[in-house]
């Protein structure tokens, strides 16, 4: 096994997994609490899941309706798979695995029982994926489980583990091949939150064709590091997990915006970012740029994020109920999630500049010190997030205010997507308003990809052990993971993947393609997408939808408008709770709550005050301090117009031009995939 798998092959696990459909062994006595048991006995609720990665016409508008998250899952502690398997290398001990819809459970039957497990559960939420595999002795007829997995380590962080299980329970392969098939397509189906027979009967018919992913990676995101960790530790989740995915790397500034353009998008199920905030932001608006932008925008976007910032990451982690988390911990995290599949509907700023021109935004708009710290803080990205530690220290010692008028619509209304537990705040007049802060939020599982997606780009090939054909290494240009390496055993025979399991019925064979593009990639028209144009401008948004809310800018506002004259010493608008991967500065806000949340510091603030705002937004708190300087609304739409000749404004911390703006926020406009959502206190 290679050196980043953790504990041994069949080694008891420690975490929690998904539903499946019950089997006819018995569950000996000792090896399973009593509860569950008797649950087992008493038979599950007739009740089916639905699924984030599920079947169902290739529209972009039924597939972002597919990406819903799915309805509360069967009893936790209801078994729906429960089998005796030996382990590998062979003579190792032997198991009792008995599956639920929230983990995989393990006890050591022989060589000496436990009566209570001893780390031998495995939830799913850090579960990848899992295969399945054969011994390359003839004589050798059992079949092998495999399962990927991602526990916590003692610190905190999380390494990739891997537990191989022997079905050998029956006289032939085939048989137990049956078997070993049947748990890996019941926990797939669990992962991907894919429904489950009532009857039982667990065919490799009930797994669709593998998702398709385009991944770009900017390669000098995160102090270059992006590239590395996407070979390192994307790319292997990804391919476990058993998606299919294209990558290309992005070259320029406005390269990825080219990319959406002019994609075809029948031929993918979402497209996903590995970098920071800006490459996203470049993909949404590429998006909205198209003739056909109400079908384009429905396009399910992702982020794993190797930037500097990471904000929509840190609110993506959030929502999966994980603890808060920061570089290597946040991209496996996000990745794990990722592989769920599961999408949520995101609200989007229209966001109109002085010039008339218009982009659109996910994050914020943001005026004074927080501009003034994302931008001048740029002299040192190669420091990565310690750049904003930085920029705000030089930021407080040469605190500036600017005068300038904020107006903005209330939200006396309740918006159209639901809302969270805790009430949000309407403000109505410029009284200073502190929202409650956010209930706490819990965590949820993970998965991995392969190559197989139609961009002809003249590289080598890359798959995952998910291929059709068989290979038993895994290389990613000469020097990626080798997942073959788990599949080693001391004095036996070597196990090769089990194609079958990979390639649903109907499914198309995989064309393994070059998963990275180098240089200038010569695309044919099929593929739908432009020849890139190093020299192309992107011009202003002309496309999306209408700000219906919003008079033109200059002209009068509406009598329903509240407007506050001050001196400021940031005014910030931000539709997710988080401005950075540590920084809630919005805790109550969801990703379709309708709002836009804006928060703004007055002058009068002294530089302490101030620093403790930004250490209480590290863990949402910012709010109860009771600073009389700092005032909050949440809005539909705002105008923002400056006072001062000079200053810097940024949306999604990209600096565009000085002078007025205006925004109104569109509810549920895009659709991000974030997994499923987690369950309070369930951090592995």
């Amino acid at each position: 096994m290679d050196g980043d798998s953790g504990p041994g092959l069949g080694d008891p696990g420690t975490e929690d997994p998904g539903p499946l459909s019950p089997c006819l062994l018995p569950i000996p006595p000792i090896c399973f609490p009593f509860q569950l048991c008797l649950a087992f006995l008493i038979g599950r609720p007739d009740q089916e899941l639905t699924g984030s990665w599920g079947h169902g016409p290739r529209s972009t508008l039924v597939r972002a309706k597919a990406m819903a998250p799915p309805p509360p899952p069967l009893a936790a502690s209801t078994p729906l798979l429960h089998g005796e398997f030996g382990s590998y290398p062979a003579r190792g001990p032997r198991y009792a695995l008995t599956l639920t819809s929230q983990a995989l459970h393990i006890q050591r039957l022989r060589p000496k029982p436990e009566a209570r497990p001893r780390g031998g559960l495995v939830p799913l939420a850090e579960v990848s994926g899992c295969c399945t595999l054969r011994s390359r002795s003839p004589s050798d007829s059992a079949a092998y489980f495999c399962i990927y997995t991602y526990p916590r380590g003692r610190l905190g962080g999380r390494r990739r583990a891997t537990r191989t299980f022997r079905a050998d329970g029956a006289a032939t392969y085939e048989e137990n091949r049956a078997e070993a098939q049947r748990w890996a397509i019941a926990l797939t189906c669990l992962l991907r939150g894919l429904p489950l027979p009532g009857d039982g009967e667990i065919t490799p018919d009930l797994l669709p064709r593998p998702p398709r992913l385009l991944l770009l990676v900017n390669p000098f995101g995160g102090r270059g590091l992006a590239w590395q960790w996407c070979k390192n530790y994307v790319l292997p989740m990804i391919s476990e997990a058993g998606l299919s995915f294209n990558l290309i790397q992005t070259e320029r500034q406005n390269h990825a915006r080219e990319l959406v353009q002019g994609l075809c998008l029948s031929e993918w199920d979402g497209i996903v970012t590995v970098s920071g905030d800006g490459l996203l932001y470049e993909v949404l608006n590429g998006l909205l740029d198209r003739s056909d932008w109400e079908e384009a925008v429905k396009m399910p976007v992702g982020i794993l994020p190797c930037g500097s910032g990471n904000a929509l990451a840190g609110a993506v982690n959030q929502h999966g109920g994980f603890e808060p988390a920061l570089g290597l911990d946040l991209l496996l995290n996000c990745s794990l999630l990722l592989c769920r599949g599961g999408g949520h509907p995101l609200d989007l700023l229209s966001v109109t500049l002085a010039s008339g021109s218009r982009c659109f935004s996910f994050l914020s708009v943001a005026w004074g010190f927080v501009s003034d710290v994302d931008i001048q803080s740029e002299r040192f990205r190669a420091l990565g997030s310690v750049r904003f530690t930085l920029g705000t220290m030089l930021g407080l010692a040469t605190l500036h205010t600017y005068r300038g008028r904020l107006s903005y619509l209330p939200a006396t209304v309740e918006p159209s997507s639901p809302t969270p537990a805790h009430g949000l705040p309407r403000a109505k007049s410029e009284l200073t308003l502190t929202p409650d802060p956010a209930p706490p939020m819990a965590h949820s599982p993970l998965h991995r990809s392969v190559s197989d997606l139609p961009l002809p780009l003249p590289q080598p090939a890359l798959a995952s052990p998910g291929s059709p054909e068989p290979l038993p290494i895994l290389s990613l240009n000469g020097g990626g993971p080798e997942l073959a390496g788990d599949w080693g055993g001391a004095g036996d025979a070597p196990l090769s993947p089990d194609p079958l399991l990979s390639s649903p019925p109907g499914s198309p064979k995989a064309v393994l393609l070059s998963p990275v593009a180098k240089g200038s990639p010569v695309i044919p028209p099929s593929s739908g997408l432009p020849p890139p144009t190093p020299d192309a401008r992107v011009s202003a948004s002309t496309c999306g939808p209408p700000d219906h809310l919003l008079p033109p800018l200059g002209s009068p506002l509406p009598p329903d408008w509240v407007t506050l004259e001050e001196d400021f010493v940031l005014m910030l608008a931000i539709s997710p709770s988080h401005l950075g991967a540590d920084m809630v500065a919005a805790p109550h806000a969801r990703f379709d709550d309708g709002l836009v949340h804006l928060c703004w510091v007055r002058s009068g603030i002294s530089r302490t005050a101030l620093l403790r705002l930004f250490l209480a937004m590290e863990r949402g708190s910012h709010f109860s301090l009771g600073c009389p300087q700092l005032g909050y609304a949440a809005a539909r739409a705002f105008r923002l117009e400056p006072l001062t000749p000079r200053g810097v404004l940024t949306v999604d911390g990209e600096q565009v031009e000085y002078g007025p703006l205006q925004a109104q926020i569109h509810p549920g406009l895009g659709t991000l995939l974030t997994g499923p959502p987690g369950c309070p206190g369930r951090e592995p």
